[in-house]
């Protein structure tokens, strides 16, 4: 039986596509979605963009037939911009009927009262209580959504006969079982007959094979990896064949910090890039103090601090490991002056190209996956893209743990041999991060 799903401005602001993601099924456009859609068309951010384009996709169904009487989608159900049923009677006294969210949902329950099959689509939360509470079938849009407990991990556990860890350090390779791993996915190798003795390595996916990772031992700008999933990360973060990285953890898994001296060690180091570039979205945490006085450079340096208080710790600690070692690098400022070392902000990124530049783009899950995708594709010849963030840190209002880009990316590139994704699960900061992260 087809059913009717009305949806809530917020899900086409959120994806102007979502007309098409209910197969055969009839998609109801209350008119005051319209009207809501129309004060956000001037604005320049992806909201506006999004709006403007649900505009194009129903001006473009309007010419193929008159959409207060529905016209036909591709996937056989109908489109229609509903103009009756916004009588607000069924509604109760405590809900405003002039209010936008309530004469939705006042649409939504009168198509129901003609014995219907009505679901409203809505990513309110309030919304979604307020139609429960009045009987009505609601829904979150999740069609791009992936649970935070399913998220791909980028590592599993296997155990192998004994004898195999020693062939698979003697031969530098192991043989991969099916079901075959993703490329680029880690695996601690067990030995079955004495699980102490263990092994880290990598899917390559074309040896269908897995790998030892590299040893990063003895460090890299004076800090080392403390626990296997630091190992994981920096043997992707190294390697030059793996153009897109995405690393997915909470506060104070390192996940910034190896990044940073991960992108100092290939750009400074081993110049195997042009300079690093380091960005992140411009999200306040709490109330937003207003606007900043001064040039661009002093508007975005609150932004940008944690961003310079990791590069400025790993100079000191780079210049403290190696004796001898400080002498010859240059200091921070410097680096930044020779241009080898850039921190700027998302807002300008569009329209970009960024040829041989090894790209980290910090606080990630702040992104929308459009905006995610506008970053990927400045990407030139040569560049390497990083992603980091915590998807349970979002301070986007627009968005939520399940529907961010950074999320988003990790599931589209899991099967994608250029791309690796690891989840750091242990908390390094300090004693008091991580019990903070854990109870709190």
């Amino acid at each position: 039986m087809k059913k009717i799903f009305v949806l809530d401005t917020n899900v086409l602001l959120h994806d102007p596509k979502a007309i098409f993601a209910f197969e055969d099924n009839d998609v109801v456009v209350p008119i005051v979605v319209i009207e809501e859609l129309d004060k956000f068309k001037k604005d320049v951010n992806e909201i506006g963009r999004n709006a403007r384009q649900v505009s194009r996709i129903l001006d473009e169904y309007r010419q193929k037939g008159k959409l207060s009487q529905g016209v036909k989608l591709e996937g056989g159900g109908c489109l229609r911009v509903e103009l009756n049923h916004q009588s607000p009677e069924r509604l109760p006294s405590e809900l405003i009927a002039t209010k936008a969210d309530n004469r939705i949902l006042a649409t939504a329950l009168n198509l129901k009262h003609d014995n219907l099959p009505v679901i409203l689509v809505t990513k309110d939360t309030n919304l979604r209580i307020k139609a429960d509470a009045l009987g009505m079938k609601a829904e979150d849009f999740e069609s791009d959504t992936i649970t935070l407990d399913e998220l791909y991990s980028g590592e599993v556990e296997i155990t192998v006969d004994p004898g195999a860890i020693e062939q698979f350090y003697s031969q530098g390779e192991l043989p991969a079982a099916d079901p075959k791993p993703h490329p680029n996915e880690f695996a601690l190798i067990k030995n079955s007959a004495n699980p102490s003795q263990t092994a880290l390595a990598r899917f390559n996916h074309h040896k269908n094979a897995f790998v030892p990772i590299a040893n990063t031992k003895h460090g890299i700008w004076g800090i080392s990896a403390r626990n296997k999933q630091q190992q994981y990360a920096l043997d992707l973060l190294l390697n030059d064949d793996i153009r897109l990285v995405t690393l997915v953890g909470r506060a104070g898994t390192g996940k910034t910090l190896i990044a940073l001296a991960a992108g100092l060690e290939k750009t400074i180091e081993n110049r195997a890039f042009q300079r690093l570039v380091v960005s992140r979205p411009v999200f306040p945490l709490g109330k937003d103090i207003g606007f900043l006085p001064g040039d661009i450079e002093e508007k975005l340096r609150p932004w940008m601090q944690p961003i310079r208080d990791n590069l400025d710790f790993l100079m000191g600690a780079s210049a403290s490991a190696v004796a001898g070692r400080a002498k010859g690098k240059k200091d921070l400022q410097s680096l930044f002056d020779l241009g080898m070392i850039e921190v700027e902000p998302l807002t300008y990124i569009r329209g970009r190209s960024m040829p041989n530049q090894y790209l980290i783009v910090d606080e990630a899950q702040n992104l929308t996956p459009h905006e995610i995708k506008t970053i990927i594709t400045r990407a030139g010849e040569g560049t390497k893209v990083v992603l980091t963030g915590d998807p349970y840190q979002i301070d986007n209002p627009y968005i939520d743990s399940s529907s961010n880009g950074l999320t988003y990316v990790v599931e589209r590139f899991k099967d994608e041999p250029i791309a690796g994704h690891i989840t750091l699960v242990k908390g390094e900061r300090s004693d008091l991060a991580e019990l903070a992260a854990t109870l709190l």
